[in-house]
């Protein structure tokens, strides 16, 4: 299965409960085809400014679908998002999977790389001499 992550952006002219709609036919085209929709991510870019006008607007809504499958699903996304250009302004597909596997073998080398090495304020310290009685 690979990753693939398929931000869009839709009009803002579209309200609330259409963008909502949008998200769900999109979904249910991905699981149609036999993939998953793992993330469904609005809240973090949401209705942001755009850095050039698409088609006389200055604003859009951003949606991220993060979804697993073996591409047929992504074909037909793209298909969908392209006949629904009267509310979806851009949209990019993204395979991911490789991308995450690099990153997590970076980090078990970094956690490996760590463990090797002694920290710097450990070599420093060494532990402290108790004092006894009799050396008072």
């Amino acid at each position: 299965m690979r990753t693939y992550e398929v931000p869009f952006i839709v009009a803002p002219t579209v309200d609330e409960e259409g963008v909502e709609k949008l998200i769900t036919q999109f979904s249910q085209v991905v699981q149609d085809k036999g993939g998953k929709v793992v993330k469904v991510d609005r809240t973090s870019l949401g209705r942001r400014r755009l850095a050039y006008p698409i088609r006389k607007f200055r604003e859009g809504i951003y949606v991220i679908l993060v979804i697993e499958g073996s591409g047929r699903e992504i074909a037909e996304l793209e298909r969908r998002l392209r006949v629904s250009s009267d509310v979806v302004l851009r949209f990019m597909s993204i395979r991911i999977d490789e991308d995450l596997k690099r990153a997590e073998k970076l980090k078990q080398k970094r956690v490996s790389k760590g463990l090797k090495r002694p920290r710097k304020e450990e070599q420093g310290k060494e532990a402290p001499e108790e004092i006894t009685e009799e050396e008072e």
